[in-house]
């Protein structure tokens, strides 16, 4: 008995260690409205981490660039969204990148498309603001760009992925043109085969990019299944739907725990694949969204 014991304090140390290294160096985002409510972002997360700073439709710029710059002074990298449809054109694009650069130290950010359907100018894609050579001239070192693992009907109408894979090679073509550094950030899911599946497709068909798989943090089940039907999550949404019909487990918070360790293991498992960090989609507050994270980085100190 105590031998078996023995073993499965080992497994479950092992499986700790493999969670805590798959966690190091996570990423997080949080709203101008949201960062206003932190007292102290020093409190929740490891210093030097980097912040997406989410940019919603209707936030003015100046919101945007003073959240950035209060991270960056508290000690963190701020990587604000650049959503192309919000974009007039591009002068205002130039705009924004001299305030975020020299107002608020940012050498980063986060390229999409954006939520609206009608483009309010020149720009209807991540691709068309990258050809015009601003991000390059104002000295921005590492561009993040959007990946789906569960496909996206905005983007592939047809519920293919031909669209978004082709996007994708001509932004990893555009990254060893110009060198600078880019990832793949994805929608967020709730399960990890069809994240794996997704990335070793990529991989398969020439893909090099990191992966940095979006995750939702803990969170009511409700709000998680409102949030995961409007960003448009595909068939892991069963496993939020299958939780919501046992009672037992209906009112408990839900917790990332089953996908961060199936992918934990799978990127020790496969070093050589694309999944190398996590980004966290705190849908339940960022404090709860910390106090998760560096829960189980505490546990293997």
């Amino acid at each position: 008995m105590l031998n078996l014991l023995k073993g499965r304090t080992e497994t479950v140390a092992t499986d700790d260690r493999l969670i805590a290294d798959f966690l190091s160096g996570f990423s997080i985002e949080v709203m101008p409205r949201t960062a206003a409510k932190v007292e102290d972002f020093r409190a929740l997360l490891p210093q030097g981490t980097r912040v997406y700073v989410a940019h919603i439709e209707g936030t003015p710029i100046e919101e945007m660039v003073a959240t950035a710059k209060r991270l960056r002074d508290e000690g963190f990298a701020p990587m604000p969204h650049i959503p192309a449809r919000i974009i007039k054109d591009a002068a205002e694009l130039e705009e924004w990148l001299v305030r975020y650069t020299q107002e608020a130290g940012v050498d980063q950010a986060l390229l999409l498309a954006g939520g609206v359907t009608q483009p309010y100018g020149a720009f209807d894609s991540s691709m068309k603001m990258m050809e015009t050579g601003l991000f390059q001239k104002h000295g921005l070192k590492r561009l993040h760009v959007g990946g789906h693992p569960e496909g996206n009907k905005d983007i592939d109408a047809d519920g293919s992925s031909a669209i978004a894979d082709a996007a994708l090679a001509w932004k990893q073509a555009f990254a060893q043109e110009t060198g600078v550094e880019m990832a793949i950030v994805t929608q967020f899911a709730f399960a990890a085969k069809p994240i794996v599946d997704w990335a070793e497709r990529l991989r398969n068909a020439g893909i090099s990019l990191p992966i940095h798989v979006g995750i939702a943090g803990p969170a009511k089940l409700q709000t998680l299944i409102k949030y995961a039907i409007s960003c448009g999550v595909g068939p892991s949404l069963k496993v939020l739907q299958k939780r919501a019909m046992d009672l037992t487990k209906l009112m408990l918070p839900y917790e990332p725990n089953d996908v961060v360790a199936e992918l934990a293991a799978w990127q020790a498992e496969h070093p050589e694949g694309l999944i190398k960090q996590v980004h966290f989609f705190p849908l339940g507050g960022i404090k709860t969204n910390a106090e998760w994270v560096n829960g189980r980085l505490d546990a293997v100190k």
